[in-house]
């Protein structure tokens, strides 16, 4: 990773102002387009975009995670429902995302920001909304990969090649540093306003949103580590996790200078590659779930899903995600507030202490997915009588409705499958792999960059193959 981390990106995100007017005579020796020293928050509105647009990317070129969750088939080219992870290098393309276009761009604004003129609290808050960003994204990786380099990473002029830290141990610390950057959050005033294109500069939604991930790492280490779960997750939700739809993480595309991911590449590609799978629509017809009409056109009058893992063309014959999917300026929602009200259901089934009993969180776990996507009150309240919480199979129960309204929030879903095992992921028959994946691979360019580092870290974690687990996926 070395060379990689030494390119860093530092063109500042277009549509934010690069620098504000001067008055003063010496500013005509500057060149305003291309300053210097880059406003840190351009850089954090370059860090924004690339992370949730890229962790939102269903291109067959980048993360996947809509076919590892099999929610997505294909028409014309099927391989990488075939699980094909190595044609077409995702995992170096999802891995330089993340570290080069993200990680270095937060490193780069913590950096400049301290050469800024900042009140003492604003300052504060700007570093905080920095440090909850890269927490955010150093949790995308932990649970893509696995072991990752962390503690030397980006550090080029130091560290030439860094190693692979614990994935556990980067568990640990993502989970500390959310505790202490909490502390010095002042929600009476403001952080970033315009590089901030999540929150604006709005503190307390910052800080949900920090304990949110706190939840979700919490949820995780529930098999692994079930005394600290209970714990973390158990505090994180005293402290406050996002309430409402008002307080998710989305990144709000302006459908002009950037559009979102999945209109890009269901629209603007003009191809027609996309289809809803048959597991996902024969798994809501039998439930009768009321987002179908939302989500999913039919034909000849009933919808029906691509074979997974198989050439499902011509695309005509099969149902199309609607034009609820297709708008340039949709949302990546990344951390919804459905996803924040199952996680508490889990916990809640789990025993933890969180507010309400796992039966009554599910149902506000569904009525927020049901809100989301613009289903009547009638038509959920149908859908909760006809589907209830089964507490004697909670995993089955909140596993199912978890991945019904984790659709097209491709990590999210594929934390809640490989937790819960629900529903059950079928390898299909033409697959590349051993089993459905349930991690990416390392970058290849790390075995040629990285080498000593890459291997030694595939060896501990019983390598470097999309069929090992992560350390928290015990089931």
């Amino acid at each position: 990773m070395k060379n990689i981390i030494k390119i860093g990106l530092v063109s500042a995100f277009i549509g934010v102002s690069l620098i504000s007017c001067q008055s003063d005579l010496t500013s005509l020796n500057e060149d305003p387009k291309h300053p210097s020293v880059i406003p840190s928050e351009n850089l954090l509105a370059t860090a924004l975009f690339q992370s949730s647009y890229y962790m939102d990317n269903p291109s067959v070129n980048f993360n996947n995670y809509r076919f590892f969750t099999q929610q997505w088939a294909e028409t014309q080219y099927p391989q990488e429902t075939q699980y094909d992870l190595v044609t077409r290098n995702q995992p170096r393309n999802h891995f330089n995302r993340m570290y080069v276009y993200t990680l270095n761009n937060i490193k780069q604004a913590k950096i400049n920001l301290q050469s800024e003129a900042n009140a003492d609290a604003a300052k504060a808050n700007k570093l905080a909304t920095l440090e909850i960003e890269e927490i955010f994204v150093w949790e995308n990786l932990v649970d893509t990969f696995g072991d990752v380099p962390y503690s030397e990473a980006l550090k080029p002029d130091e560290i030439f090649s860094p190693k692979y830290d614990d994935a556990k141990t980067i568990y640990l610390d993502l989970i500390k540093r959310i505790n202490n950057v909490i502390t010095t959050v002042n929600t009476s005033s403001k952080g970033y306003s315009t590089g901030d294109l999540v929150y604006y500069g709005n503190m307390t939604k910052w800080v949900k949103f920090a304990n949110s991930i706190k939840l979700r790492l919490a949820m995780n280490l529930a098999d692994a580590d079930p005394a600290l779960s209970k714990s973390t997750a158990e505090s994180a939700v005293a402290a406050g996790v996002i309430s409402s739809d008002a307080e998710a993480y989305k990144f709000k595309y302006d459908g002009n200078t950037f559009s979102n991911p999945v209109y890009d590449n269901l629209v603007a590609s003009n191809r027609d590659d996309f289809l809803p799978s048959e597991l996902v629509i024969n798994t809501m017809s039998s439930l009768s779930d009321p987002r179908m009409s939302v989500w999913f056109t039919k034909v000849n009058g009933v919808y029906k899903g691509g074979v997974f893992g198989e050439l499902n063309d011509p695309f005509t014959n099969y149902s199309q995600l609607t034009s609820f999917f297709r708008s340039s300026t949709a949302e990546s929602n990344l951390m919804s507030y459905a996803e924040v009200a199952f996680l508490k259901a889990e916990a809640a089934a789990r025993g933890y202490s969180v507010g309400g009993t796992a039966a009554d969180l599910y149902v506000t776990a569904v009525t927020a997915s049901m809100n989301e996507n613009g289903v009547s009150a009638t038509d959920t309240a149908a859908y909760l009588l006809a589907n209830p919480y089964n507490a004697a199979n909670w995993k089955k129960s909140i596993g199912v409705q978890a991945w019904i309204a984790m659709f097209n929030r491709g990590l999210a879903c594929w934390n809640f499958t490989r937790r819960l095992d629900n529903p059950i992921l079928v390898n299909p028959p033409k697959s590349n792999l051993s089993s459905v994946p349930y991690r990416m691979p390392y970058s290849d360019q790390e075995y040629v960059l990285n080498g000593a580092n890459v291997s030694a870290a595939a060896s501990k974690i019983g390598g470097d193959k999309a069929t090992t687990k992560l350390f928290w996926d015990k089931n």
